[in-house]
């Protein structure tokens, strides 16, 4: 990589319900600002007609905040990154058109990032703290799960994932069924800090390999809370902490249980996290206690790079420039874009 190559990166991720731009001079942030939608809130779950109408009401203001704060103008940019995929398609459009519309304007070279390659690299935004080749990392959100084994900036494999729903999925929805409001996740988090994680016992599923599934707990889960409300209508709100720390408990099992299998077949000790749900406290926690029984060399980002968030794409994109890996006016968005693609 030629690291000499001086450069303004303007980033931009609209892969869901938030819109957001970073800028990074010679791979430093500058500036990350995010615009997180609330409207998808009062239906429990993203709607994704609303989240594109959303991203077209706050990229223009964004963009602008995020280029103020670094201090810069458009004159000064060099290039824009911006999210391919996967996400939801009208929202990966918005940002997809105005990075192409600006990109043309100003011309100046077009980045497109894959952003759950976008998710590990987080971890190469604070240059202090970043893992070496090769390392394992865990990146879990609301849409994915997966176990990657990152060999370069570019180069990952991925050994092990969800074969149906993701593990932010499980806890969204198992919030939904205990009445909680959107997103649930973090409230179950919340509250099962002051919960026993062994109340209540819920059957782990066996998936070979080095895969995921979270579709029969969340069956199962909905099961447990009806049978529990028949039985007393307060069930819930007698036990919810326990409820909460005891399926929190379970889904972090699952994680690390095939992580640390994953670490074993691969031989490797340099472990990672990314994703939205490594902000649980729950998993952080646990991972830590992991790490340290088997001597890894543990990396967790800070929390403003666990959501989405267009830092991350920023840095993906300042090493992507000093390669020269350009992209064309043809580029449309990619709701299905593997990791190792």
């Amino acid at each position: 990589m030629n690291k000499d190559k001086s450069s303004i990166i303007l980033a931009i991720e609209s892969s869901c319900d938030e819109t957001a731009a970073a800028v990074l001079r010679d791979g430093d942030l500058l500036s990350n600002v995010i615009a997180t939608q609330e409207v998808h809130a009062e239906y429990g779950g993203v709607v994704p007609e609303l989240a594109s109408r959303e991203h077209q009401k706050n990229i223009v203001p964004v963009v602008d905040q995020a280029l103020k704060q670094a201090n810069v103008t458009r004159g000064d940019i060099d290039a824009i990154a911006f999210t391919k995929g996967p996400g939801l398609l009208g929202s990966l459009l918005v940002g997809t058109s105005f990075a192409k519309a600006l990109s043309l304007g100003l011309n100046i070279p077009l980045i497109e990032i894959n952003h759950m390659q976008a998710h590990v690299l987080a971890h190469f935004i604070d240059k202090s703290t970043s893992p070496k080749f090769p390392f394992l990392c865990l990146t879990v959100s609301g849409g994915h799960t997966q176990i990657v084994l990152v060999k370069s900036y570019f180069k990952m494999e991925l050994v092990g994932q969800s074969i149906d729903d993701a593990a932010g999925e499980a806890f969204d929805k198992a919030a939904k069924i205990l009445g909680l409001p959107y997103p649930g996740g973090p409230l179950i988090d919340k509250y099962a800090m002051t919960g026993d994680t062994k109340a209540f016992k819920f059957t782990k599923p066996k998936v070979p390999n080095l895969d995921f599934s979270f579709s029969g707990l969340k069956t199962g889960f909905m099961n447990f809370v009806k049978n529990g409300k028949e039985n007393n209508p307060r069930f819930v709100e007698e036990n919810l902490h326990d409820i909460c720390a005891s399926i929190q408990h379970t889904i972090i099992e699952i994680l690390l249980d095939k992580l640390l299998l994953a670490a074993k077949q691969n031989n490797i000790d340099v472990i990672a996290i990314a994703g939205g749900v490594s902000a649980n406290n729950g998993l952080r926690a646990a991972l830590e206690q992991l790490a340290e029984d088997e001597k890894w060399e543990l990396h967790v980002p800070k929390f403003e790079y666990c959501t989405d968030n267009a830092a991350m794409i920023g840095i993906a994109g300042y090493y992507k420039y000093a390669e020269e890996q350009f992209t064309d006016l043809s580029v449309i968005p990619q709701p299905r874009y593997a990791v190792d693609s």
